[in-house]
This record gives structure tokens, sequence and C-alpha cells, in this order.
């Protein structure tokens, strides 16, 4: 099946439909404000991730997505909503022992760079207290499933492109076996070959490995060629929702259908290029 036909479920309504995996992710009418409630940065926002979806949050600068994604696991705490995961509240569990269950990646990767890169993929098995013998089995392991030898486990980031730093930086988010990743513009440093690997590279773990994936990126491309579903943010609100095809033929809202209109421009191009060349 191709997967942008996966998801069916409404991304704003919690409530599971008949026939369509329940929510691994779900967000009920969840607000923030950093001045005290004059202004919001997430505006009631509803948001539920069926199990085994990736979806893509998109929208502009200062829209409201990491703020959104970052509730989930409590690195911000939302002033009011509820958020489960998993059928529990966040609130239910604290804050460090939520999030080593629930992988993260950065914008901007985030390598500790005084730790080679076994050691940074080790961490949270570390503080789950696994064996050694369980750790160094599991860090070979992962570094296989990103397709980077595993003498790597032996290096400094500083060594390593930045492709490679990305590598490990999912392999990190994945080493305590979550079925949950958090994304936050993984991709977006890197030059457009290695994005385009990599985003194709996860989308097959996403799927091998069953996982469920919330992913936050400024590129709608990358959002239509990935993601199962897709939610537009605009001034901290939920906007559109639905599948890749579903919302390139939106035409309701005259701002989002100008932001999927971006890929079919490219697309149009791409082929005007083609055709001018005789390919």
């Amino acid at each position: 099946m191709d997967h942008n036909q996966q998801a069916t479920t409404s991304v704003q309504d919690p409530d599971p439909t008949p026939g369509v995996p329940a929510a691994k992710i779900a967000l009920d009418r969840v607000a923030k404000s950093f001045d005290g409630g004059r202004t919001f940065v997430v505006q009631s926002i509803s948001l539920a991730v069926p199990a085994g979806a990736l979806v893509a949050l998109v929208g502009g600068s200062g829209s409201g997505k990491t703020t959104t994604l970052k509730t989930i696991n409590r690195l911000i705490e939302a002033d009011s909503g509820t958020i489960h995961v998993d059928g529990a509240s966040v609130q239910s569990l604290a804050p460090p022992a939520l999030r080593r269950r629930i992988g993260y990646v950065f914008q901007g990767i985030g390598l500790f760079p005084h730790l080679t890169v076994g050691e940074n993929i080790a961490i949270t098995p570390r503080l789950l207290n696994w064996s050694a013998a369980s750790i160094s089995a599991r860090v070979a392991e992962l570094l296989d499933l990103v397709d980077l030898p595993r003498d790597y486990a032996q290096r400094s980031p500083k060594e390593l492109s930045g492709g490679q730093q990305q590598r490990v930086g999912v392999a990190r988010a994945l080493a305590a076996r979550p079925s949950i990743m958090l994304m936050d513009e993984p991709f977006g440093a890197l030059d457009p070959l290695t994005r385009d690997a990599l985003g194709r590279e996860y989308r097959k773990l996403h799927d091998q490995m069953g996982l469920t994936t919330l992913l936050v990126t400024h590129d709608v491309l990358e959002a239509v060629l990935l993601a199962d579903r897709i939610a537009v943010m605009r001034a901290g609100r939920i906007v559109a929702n639905g599948t890749p095809r579903e919302l390139l033929r939106e035409r309701s809202d005259a701002e989002v259908a100008a932001l999927m209109d971006m890929p079919r421009r490219q697309a149009l191009r791409v082929r005007s290029l083609l055709e001018e060349t005789g390919s």
C-alpha cells in the first residue's frame, strides 16, 4: 500500500475512527502562552496521530510547530488541555521518564561533542540501567540500522559529516526501542542530496519498525513525499489536515492552497525542463 494512504483518521479528531488504529499521540485543546496569556503560540490544538502513521506538521516560522511538538514530551509544559501517549496522560509520568520512552531527534542534531558516537547512542540505555553487554550490542545493531560502520562507535562526532551525524542522532533516538518518534526539522541543515536520502531511509525505518512519527518540517515537498498525513499550522492553530493528495486539492483556504501549490509548481517545472531536454 502507498504510505500516503495508510492513515485515514482525521488529524484534528482525537477520537478513533472504526477500522483505523487508535491514536498513539492525542492532543485535546492544548494551548501555550509565553507571556502570561496575552498571546498564544499554540491555540486550542487538537491533534491525533494514529498508531503506525507518519504525520507532518508544516507551516511558516512562528506558527507553533515546534512548541506543539515539545508539549508532547514536556520539554515545554502546556498551559491547558490534555495530551495522551499510548492512552496515558503525559502528566502521569515524570518528564525524564516520559522522555526516555519517546524518541526525539533534535533540530541541529545535538550530539554531545565530548562523547564518542557509541556513547551518544548509549545515553538513554545507560539511564535505564541496561547492562554493558546489552548496550554494546544495541549500539552495534543501531549503527547497522542507520548504515554506518560499527567502528564509528569509537569516533568523535566532529569526525563525521553532517549526514553521518544525523544518522547517529536517529540511532540515539531509537536506542531504547521507543514506538514513538518526535522529529524537529531533522534534515533541515543538510545538503539536498543527503536530506533526500536520509528522509527516504527514515521512512523505510519507520515502516520496518512499526513506528509512530510526528515530524516538524518547513519543507512542504518533504512532507508530501514522506508523510501519511499533513497538518498545516498558522498562528498557533491547525488550519488544514489530510493526506497529501487531499491537501494538494485543497482550495477552501487560499494560504493553504498557495502552500500546497509549491510542490506542484516544482514538479511541473522539472517536468517542463525534462521535456525541453528530451529526457
